[in-house]
């Protein structure tokens, strides 16, 4: 499987002769290797059509839609009301697929840990430091966990990933609400930095006794073992599709498709799941550029969702995909 990097992803597919149309779009690496093989598909499907798309983070993402420097934007975190008004550009909410954030770790000598909640937030706080803790033995009895200092990376840039992690970590503790809270960037208390997804991937593989969070097909793309989390229902879970659409089952979608479904409820549930959407401009700048994001759009609901499990998101719900169809028809 291909591993995404931070140069972007340029896709192109145009025949000789023909006049190309150039789509740009820009923002979160959480669903950029599903999106690399939707564009790259489309692409190759409708000839003379260029889609260029550069994962630099949610945040990104947000400020280059919003201010008309490209046709599209993509996020993990649903813009507030107020960020929605403030704009420049309008933009309406397309969910995709629903994903996994996990906690991956390198830690000399184990490949299987539990973190309570409080105990990853804590973490975080830098009020855990070394892999021997009391409280992450009391987790992973018989486990031989080392007097390593915790290493925390954590993105560098204005990340979706961050968002989901942080407004997880929010709701489990006290402390991280009422501190660092949540966001695509905050003030973190201890660590180091990393570009994207990729960026804090290739971190915590390099130090061992590092800690971070990434999207689950990094972690399977980069071989890099990720905790088991205690959910809502009080299970011990591991990121999975399964685990995601569980948490998704039980969300209440608003016509505007903005949740959250960190610390859902059920057996199954895996607590860092979160939607991720594509923000289409609602009056667009250029109606044959429009017309051709909404075949392409509509493209991936009807053709891409059934390649998500392949890369490690959960698709859309039938019922919802059904919604977000008649959202795209409904686009100018």
């Amino acid at each position: 499987m291909k591993k995404i990097g931070t140069v972007g992803l340029f896709l192109v597919v145009a025949l000789a002769g023909a006049q190309a149309q150039r789509i740009t779009g820009a923002g979160a690496t959480f669903p950029a290797p599903i999106y690399s093989k939707w564009f790259t598909e489309y692409s190759a499907a409708h000839p003379g059509v260029e889609i260029n798309y550069q994962p630099i983070g949610s945040g990104g993402g947000i400020q280059q839609v919003t201010n008309g420097v490209v046709d599209f934007g993509a996020s993990d975190m649903p813009m507030k009301d107020d960020a929605l008004a403030g704009a420049k550009v309008k933009v309406t909410h397309i969910p995709t697929v629903l994903g996994a954030v996990v906690p991956v770790f390198h830690v000399e000598g184990v490949t299987d840990l539990r973190l309570s909640p409080d105990v990853l937030a804590d973490i975080f706080l830098a009020k855990i430091t070394t892999w021997n803790d009391p409280r992450i033995a009391k987790d992973n009895p018989g486990a031989h966990l080392p007097g390593d200092k915790i290493i925390v990376v954590h993105r560098s840039d204005g990340s979706g990933t961050t968002f989901i992690f942080t407004d997880y970590l929010s709701k489990v503790s006290k402390d991280w609400a009422g501190g660092p809270g949540s966001g695509t960037a905050i003030n973190w208390p201890t660590g180091v930095g990393g570009k994207g997804n990729d960026g804090v991937a290739a971190q915590v593989r390099q130090f061992p006794g590092a800690i971070g969070y990434v999207e689950l097909i990094y972690a399977l793309q980069n071989h890099i073992n990720f905790a088991a989390i205690r959910n809502a229902s009080g299970n011990w879970v591991k990121g999975s599709i399964e685990g995601v659409t569980a948490a998704a089952a039980t969300a209440k979608i608003p016509p505007d498709y903005r949740v959250s479904i960190t610390n859902a409820p059920g057996p199954d549930a895996y607590p860092i799941s979160s939607f991720t959407y594509l923000l289409i401009p609602t009056h667009p700048a250029d109606m044959n550029k429009e017309k051709v994001i909404k075949d392409m759009l509509s493209w991936c609901v009807k053709s891409g969702e059934e390649q998500a499990s392949a890369l490690s998101y959960a698709p859309l719900p039938q019922s919802l995909s059904d919604k977000v169809l008649k959202t795209i028809y409904a686009l100018p």
